[in-house]
């Protein structure tokens, strides 16, 4: 769907099998390496056949709430992170702004390491000459702000339903079927999320549009998507954990939502099966 003539298409487009595909630059978030309910290979995946100018990462990369109670980290996670590294050396320009779940990173701001700049906050402006602010997302969201340890919990409650989560897909994976988040389902059913998720992004527009920008680009609510909340654009570009999404823009300045939930090479890579309350 076209915004109006000036602007890129917002859409959002399925996993491809063909070869890699480059684009101008690429959004990642929530991925939450250092928990069971990562999906990491998949993650995996899609950056081997998904090559960018930049990469940005917006938060929550790394899980160091989950460090606290116990850590669960795989093979694949580790992957993850060399394959990151790994586009930094050869020439990717990769930009990290920490989240709430690995805030840890913040006190290295304006630092790099191997190659990746660690940012507060970015400002990105697309090839059509639109500026977009680029925030995790969690200095708009309330309970994070004022109630921490009410976050805590809900991270714990949280945790459960990923379990669920996790075997109700090992059932579809047998059964041949692809990947289907039940817990996405489940949490935007519920009509205080979906306040939630409307209070939060009129949050992110109105200090974008205070500020002079365009639009915005976060993560934080693991919802994915493009769209215009009076006359500001805002994309969220999902997560790895639950609706495994990607927010890329083409060389025209055209933005998109991925979704990544067929793995395109699955022999080499051993899909995830970490206990489901590591």
């Amino acid at each position: 769907m076209r915004l109006n003539c000036n602007r890129p298409v917002a859409s959002t487009l399925p996993a491809t099998s063909n070869p890699t595909n480059h684009y101008r630059t690429i959004w990642i978030s929530d991925v939450h390496l250092g928990t069971a309910g990562c999906k990491a290979t998949f993650l995996l995946d899609f950056l081997k056949y998904n090559e960018s100018d930049t990469l940005y990462l917006v938060g929550d990369i790394i899980d160091g709430w989950q460090l606290r109670k116990g850590w669960s980290w795989r093979q694949s996670h580790n992957d993850v992170v060399q394959k990151i590294l790994r586009k930094a050396r050869k020439g990717t320009r990769v930009v990290y702004i920490p989240g709430n779940h690995d805030e840890f990173a913040r006190e290295y701001v304006e630092h790099q390491f191997g190659g990746i700049e660690v940012v507060y906050e970015a400002t990105h402006l697309t090839a059509t000459g639109r500026k977009l602010l680029i925030t995790h997302g969690d200095l708009f969201d309330g309970v994070i702000q004022h109630a921490k340890w009410i976050a805590y919990l809900g991270d714990s409650l949280y945790t459960f339903v990923l379990a669920l989560n996790h075997w109700f897909n090992r059932a579809r994976v047998k059964l041949g079927l692809d990947y289907w988040s039940l817990s996405q389902y489940l949490k935007h059913k519920v009509k205080n999320a979906v306040g939630f998720i409307s209070d939060f992004e009129h949050a992110l527009v109105n200090e974008a549009r205070r500020r002079g920008y365009d639009g915005v680009v976060c993560g934080h609510i693991h919802k994915a998507e493009i769209r215009e909340v009076d006359g500001i654009l805002y994309c969220n570009d999902g997560d790895w954990v639950e609706s495994l999404t990607a927010l890329v823009e083409d060389h025209a300045g055209a933005l998109s939502i991925i979704e990544w939930n067929t793995l395109q090479d699955p022999s080499p890579l051993e899909v995830d099966q970490e206990p489901a309350l590591a």
